[in-house]
C-alpha cells in the first residue's frame, strides 16, 4: 500500500465514523505513525508502506475511532502557531482560545504589561504564547492541579520560556502575591448537566457547575485584589454566558468598562473588562 492509498483510506475511515475534519486528522495519524513531516509526507506519496508501519497507522486510526482525540495520539496540539505537548493530564487547547492571545496583545499596544496572569493555565499555551510575544513580561500560571502544571512545565521548556511563566499551583488568584496588570482566564464554562459521559479530557477542566458560570464569577469576586489601577480582566465564556458574566461584573463593578468580541464563529467568546483607576481593589 502506498502512502497516498493509506491516507485516502484512514481518510474514509475516519469519515465514516463521523469524525470531522477526516483528512486532516488522517495526515496528522499518518505523519505521527511514521514519524515524518508533512512535507515529507507529500513527497513520499507513492511509497509503499511496510507492514509494520501499516500496523502502526492503523493502531492509531483505530484508537480514533473509538474515540480518543488525535491530540491525545500524537501527544501534539497546535495553538496560535505554535506546537505544544498535550496529554490526558490537560484540557486539549480549542482554537477559540486564540482570541484571548490576541485580544491580550491588542492590550499590549496601548499599555504597559509588566505582569500578567493566565489563570486555570491547564498545558500552558496562553502563558506560553504571551511569553513569547510580550518577551519583558512577567507570567504567572496558575492552576489548581499540579499534574497538569507538570504539563505545562514541558511546554515551558520546549518553547524556552521557563524563565519568565512562572507556574504556580493553587485556587485561581490565590497563589499570587503581587498585583498584576493584566489577568487571562479561559476557565470551566460547561454546564454540569450538559457534560457527557467523559473518557478521555478530564471534567475538572470543563466543568463549570450548574450554570457554567461557577467559576468565572469566583474569578470575578477575586480580581479586584489582585489587578493593578486600570487593569484588565480576559475572560473565555461559553456561548449565551455574555449577559450573565457582564451583569455580574456590573454588579461588583458599576464604573468598569467592558467589551466582548465574537470569535470566527460569530460567537460571544472573550469578555474584556477594565478597572478604572479610581476603583478600589478589594474582593467580594
Amino acid at each position: 500500500m502506498t502512502l497516498k492509498t493509506a491516507l485516502r483510506r484512514a481518510r474514509d475511515t475516519l469519515a465514516g465514523s463521523g469524525i470531522e475534519d477526516a483528512p486532516l486528522e488522517a495526515e496528522l495519524l499518518l505523519k505521527y505513525a511514521l514519524k515524518i513531516s508533512r512535507a515529507r509526507l507529500y513527497t513520499e506519496l507513492e511509497r509503499e508502506l511496510s507492514p509494520r508501519e501499516e500496523e502502526a497507522l492503523w493502531r492509531l486510526v483505530e484508537r480514533r475511532r473509538n474515540g480518543e482525540p488525535t491530540a491525545y495520539i500524537t501527544t501534539s496540539r497546535e495553538f496560535y502557531g505554535l506546537d505544544f505537548y498535550v496529554d490526558p493530564r490537560v484540557l486539549i487547547p480549542r482554537p477559540e482560545s486564540e482570541l484571548l492571545v490576541e485580544t491580550a496583545l491588542k492590550l499590549a499596544q496601548d499599555r504597559h504589561l509588566s505582569a500578567i496572569a493566565d489563570i486555570g493555565t491547564g498545558c500552558g499555551a496562553i502563558a506560553v504564547s504571551l511569553a513569547l510575544e510580550l518577551p519583558e513580561a512577567k507570567i504567572y500560571a496558575t492552576d489548581i492541579s499540579a499534574p497538569t502544571l507538570e504539563v505545562a512545565q514541558v511546554n515551558c521548556r520546549k518553547h524556552g520560556v521557563a524563565d519568565r511563566v512562572h507556574l504556580l499551583q493553587g485556587d485561581m488568584l490565590a497563589p499570587i502575591s503581587e498585583p498584576v496588570e493584566l489577568i487571562v482566564a479561559n476557565l470551566p464554562y460547561v454546564r454540569a448537566s450538559e457534560l457527557n459521559p467523559l473518557r478521555f479530557e478530564p471534567r475538572l477542566a470543563l466543568d463549570g457547575g450548574a450554570e457554567g458560570t461557577e467559576r468565572i464569577g469566583r474569578l470575578c469576586r477575586q480580581a479586584g485584589a489582585k489587578l493593578k489601577s486600570g487593569g484588565c480582566l480576559l475572560l473565555e465564556i461559553g456561548q449565551g454566558q455574555k449577559e450573565a458574566v457582564t451583569s455580574f461584573l456590573h454588579d461588583l463593578f458599576p464604573d468598569g468598562e467592558i467589551e466582548v468580541a465574537p470569535d470566527l464563529s460569530g460567537i460571544e467568546r472573550v469578555i474584556s473588562f477594565s478597572l478604572i483607576a479610581s476603583q478600589p481593589r478589594v474582593a467580594r
